[in-house]
């Protein structure tokens, strides 16, 4: 009975600190999914199982909706990253960024958000995208 005890503890404070990394997941792409964001997480973790999941981002690639979920395995460097479709669920990538690549595209996302915030969008480009 204690062993049960011990054991639902343990597994509720793992969902729970797992239910704290960084997402960044768009409302617009959310409703156009047909997975979860935690049914991905559950799919991406599964394919790292002594990972712990730092961050997700949800996004199109290559006209696919995507989950991306950097994962930390304790005594490696760098991340895992997995990629998991948002319409079917299946992983599409998995691919180990090194500590300097993760470094560099973290840069790039900097940049690239700190331009975005600077071009304020026109009314006419609203027009235009139409």
């Amino acid at each position: 009975c204690l062993a049960t005890l011990a054991l639902v503890v343990l597994g509720a404070s793992m969902t729970y600190a797992q239910a704290t990394y960084k997402r960044d997941i768009p409302e617009a792409l959310a409703k156009d999914a047909k997975i979860t964001e935690a049914a991905a997480s559950a799919i991406a973790q599964k394919r790292v199982p002594t990972g712990v999941i730092q961050a997700v981002e949800l996004e199109r690639e290559g006209g696919k909706l995507i989950y991306s979920y950097e994962i930390k395995v304790p005594k490696k460097s760098g991340i895992e990253e997995v990629n998991v479709d948002g319409m079917t669920g299946n992983v599409v990538a998995v691919k180990h960024e090194s500590a300097a690549t993760e470094k560099k595209e973290a840069a790039a996302d900097a940049k690239a958000a700190k331009k975005a915030a600077k071009t304020p969008k026109k009314p006419e480009d609203a027009r235009n995208a139409e």
